[in-house]
C-alpha cells in the first residue's frame, strides 16, 4: 500500500517533518528526507498497529470478519 506524506522542511533547523495523509497520527521527522521516509515507515506501522490493537479490545467477544475494500 502507498501512502501520501505531506512534508515541512523547518526554517531553523533544516530537518525535514513528516505526517501521513491517509494516517494522521502518523508524525515523524528527519535530517534528510531519506532519514525522514525511513521513520515515516516506523510511525505508519506502528499507528496501523495500534489502530488494529483497539480494534481487538473494542471488539473482544465479538464475532469479527475482514473483507479487503479496493478504492479506484
Amino acid at each position: 500500500m502507498e501512502y501520501t506524506i505531506s512534508i515541512q522542511k523547518d526554517a531553523k533547523s533544516g530537518w525535514y517533518c513528516g505526517q501521513c495523509v491517509q494516517l494522521p497520527a502518523a508524525i515523524s521527522q528527519g535530517e534528510t528526507l531519506n532519514e525522514l521516509m525511513e521513520n515515516m515507515k516506523d510511525a505508519i506501522s506502528l499507528v496501523l498497529e495500534y489502530n488494529k490493537e483497539q480494534l481487538k479490545k473494542n471488539n473482544k467477544g465479538e464475532k469479527t470478519f475482514y473483507r479487503k475494500l479496493a478504492m479506484a
